[in-house]
């Protein structure tokens, strides 16, 4: 399919079998993340969509925002980059995920130690994902957040080493992926979304996206 407008994306987008709602189907939605995981959740609920040109943000934000806001106000920030670049059909995706801990986010981890150090934190206790999902269109901008509570079992010392050199989750947020061994053999309970761990609530993008083209 060629291209429209002046936003760039990749062939590599995947597309598998899905039942969008119908009005998804007159939209070319773009998905804006340099994530893999997004890009795969996304083609579980979507069967066409296209790789928008990740671009430099500055991700900052106010120190004085508390921490549950932080993701809605990054997606948001996120968004903002490719407002001038929507052709009246495109509808744009960003979001971004944080792990919070005692109020605290939790980023991604810069070594092994500090990866170490982040699990031997949510061992034993219950900690909170949020993600913030902005969808963009050329007239419109939506933002909603999932949050999802996810309990660690006790972690050793050895099972955390053995993950963090196995896994090196050196790109995620709070250094785990649910999805690993870390996740099947650490995690004792989940309350809310699973997909919103990995990065993506998808029945509350599904559900969003269903009435969003409607009211444009």
């Amino acid at each position: 399919m060629e291209a429209k407008g002046s936003i760039d994306f990749s062939a590599s987008a995947r597309i598998l079998p899905a039942w969008p709602a119908p009005q998804l189907k007159e939209k070319r939605i773009f998905l804006a993340s340099g994530s893999p995981r997004r890009r795969e959740l996304l083609s579980l609920i979507l069967p066409h969509y296209e790789l928008a040109v990740t671009k430099e943000i500055d991700e900052n934000y106010p120190p004085s925002l508390p921490a549950e806001e932080v993701p809605a106000y990054l997606s948001r920030l996120k968004a903002q980059a490719y407002l001038d670049e929507l052709d009246e059909n495109d509808l744009v995706i960003t979001a971004d995920t944080v792990v919070i801990l005692d109020d605290r986010i939790l980023g991604k981890p810069h070594s092994a130690e500090e990866a170490r150090d982040m699990l031997a934190s949510l061992s034993g206790r219950t900690h909170t994902v949020v993600t913030g999902v902005t969808l963009t269109a050329k007239t419109k901008s939506e933002t909603f957040t999932e949050h999802t509570s996810v309990t660690f079992g006790v972690l050793s010392a050895d099972d955390i080493a053995e993950y963090v050199e196995r896994y090196k989750p050196f790109d995620k947020a709070g250094a785990y992926g649910i999805q690993e061994w870390v996740g099947a053999a650490g995690i004792a309970k989940i309350d809310g979304c699973f997909y919103n761990v990995m990065g993506l609530p998808l029945h509350a993008l599904y559900m969003r996206l269903r009435l969003f083209p409607i009211e444009i």
